[in-house]
């Protein structure tokens, strides 16, 4: 395959984050809630970034043909473009997520879209492959600060029934980034505004931040953060490189052929892990502030929630990643009409995100198993349209809709039950979990899946290609299954 294909099995489509909680339990009202007019444009700012986020990966996936050829990048080069993005990401947000409780979640949320929309005009004005590296890592610090903070935000400001829809929307929002994204970046790589070939799909983020910010100003909470809350530098310190050693073999594996540092790193990381434990509880025990509280581990359905959420996020980002690469490299598909062909999914779990929450709450473990049920037996489906090396016309896209269908029935009641558990002093440390969970398992699927699809892919031809995503969608489909066994148990959780 080209350096250009190899490059993108680092990075998944749309980035998915956490979802905000779906209760209709009363909850304590915080002191920084807004008044009702404020709350619209409150709720339009912080999705309106989140948007940006998600848009940000698919939209710069799109235009990594265009990146190859004009700044003479290397594979790793465009590797290393992408991935970056994902690395800080992924490494960050648990920490971006207690800055938020320790210095305001109105004043971390700006600052991140401040470095975000920053580090965006600079990627666009990128003069070389390094440089763009180098600014893409900053994107992603800007979203590690941002993003957690959108969880908080919320629930602190809307209460009952408004924050059910805000977290509707929240979930909406994330799942038309996915589909929107590969359009607005396949049109404006095409498009080649003023010759500027790849450049507006970085640059495009600069007027909405700005916009973005002004409006910040005037209506987030001016919270002063969670008294009593520290940064647990120890924790800090134990994290982060536990999650670096995990994400980046993960990330660079494929294309580095496995080396051997990389298991050297999987295997520090494991041990991370273990000295992570160990140092939060001796910090919980003499009475401090864990930047993973055990309390929230031990709520109820919570870690069910998060292996769950894990399952369903590597699945679909696999899937669909591996789904592109075989419209785009073997069956001709540009990369504006692979963009398109994932929107039934993507449409579909627009809808199911703004309606589940319709039923009575007794259903709402059971949508959990029924999505993952729909997963499976629409995987199963596809392998058996696509094997023949077609593009598998309506089909697939009845099919991919039905994905999505099931995909949005597994996800969107998973987290906003879980997050309904959740109490609003620890909002914050809960959106650094799951988001942090959410990356890494977006990372998962697109190494273990991307990886699956490629050892298959003996020769770039069609028929080739046709085996590699029939098998994917096959080892897809028991994946699911796994996971609806796995989610009855949510049925005994109250």
């Amino acid at each position: 395959m080209s350096s250009t294909t190899a490059a993108q099995v680092t990075q998944s489509s749309p980035t998915i984050a956490a979802q905000a909680p779906a209760s209709t339990a009363p909850t304590t009202r915080s002191s920084s809630a807004q008044s009702a007019d404020a709350k619209g444009p409150l709720l339009w700012t912080v999705l309106i970034a989140m948007f940006m986020a998600v848009l940000d990966v698919a939209v710069v996936n799109v235009a990594l043909p265009t990146i190859h050829t004009e700044l003479h990048a290397t594979g790793a080069g465009l590797q290393l473009s992408v991935s970056g993005y994902t690395i800080t990401y992924a490494v960050l947000i648990v920490t971006g997520a207690r800055l938020g409780d320790l210095w305001s979640h109105g004043r971390m949320f700006r600052a991140g879209l401040a470095l975000f929309t920053l580090a965006s005009l600079a990627c666009g004005l990128a003069p070389n492959i390094g440089a763009l590296i180098a600014f893409r890592g900053l994107q992603g610090v800007g979203a590690a600060a941002m993003v957690p903070q959108v969880l908080s935000i919320i629930q602190r400001t809307f209460n009952g029934p408004g924050r059910l829809r805000a977290t509707s929307m929240y979930t909406a929002v994330i799942a038309g980034g996915a589909a929107v994204g590969q359009v607005i970046g396949g049109l404006l790589v095409s498009a080649n505004l003023f010759g500027s070939t790849w450049r507006p799909a970085f640059l495009i983020n600069v007027p909405v931040g700005l916009a973005a910010l002004v409006i910040s100003g005037r209506v987030l909470p001016k919270d002063k953060g969670e008294p009593g809350r520290g940064l647990d530098p120890a924790g800090v310190a134990v994290l982060t490189p536990t999650v670096l050693f995990f994400v980046v073999p993960l990330v660079l594996g494929h294309d580095e052929h496995w080396p051997l540092w990389g298991w050297l790193l999987l295997a520090a990381s494991a041990l991370g892990v273990a000295g992570f434990v160990a140092v939060e509880g001796r910090l919980g025990r003499r009475g401090g502030t864990p930047i993973i509280p055990g309390r929230t581990l031990r709520l109820p359905g919570f870690a069910l929630s998060i292996s769950l959420m894990f399952v369903v996020m590597a699945a679909m980002t696999g899937g669909f990643f591996a789904m592109t690469l075989h419209l785009q490299g073997a069956l001709g598909f540009s990369a504006l009409d692979a963009g398109l062909a994932g929107a039934p999914a993507a449409g579909a779990i627009f809808v199911v995100s703004m309606r589940w929450r319709k039923l009575p709450p007794r259903y709402y473990p059971w949508l959990v198993v029924t999505g993952f049920v729909v997963v499976a037996l629409s995987s199963f489906a596809l392998a058996g349209v696509l094997h023949g090396g077609t593009t598998g016309g309506l089909a697939r896209w009845i099919l991919q809709a039905v994905n999505g269908l099931g995909l949005g029935l597994a996800y969107s009641p998973l987290l906003g039950t879980m997050l309904a558990r959740i109490p609003v002093t620890d909002a914050a440390d809960a959106s650094g979990v799951i988001s942090t969970t959410a990356q890494i398992s977006q990372v998962v699927g697109i190494a273990t899946f991307g990886t699956l699809f490629l050892n298959l892919l003996a020769q770039a031809h069609v028929h080739a290609s046709a085996h590699a995503i029939t098998v994917v969608m096959i080892v897809t489909g028991i994946v699911a299954l796994l996971g609806g066994v796995l989610a009855t148990r949510l049925v005994k959780v109250r």
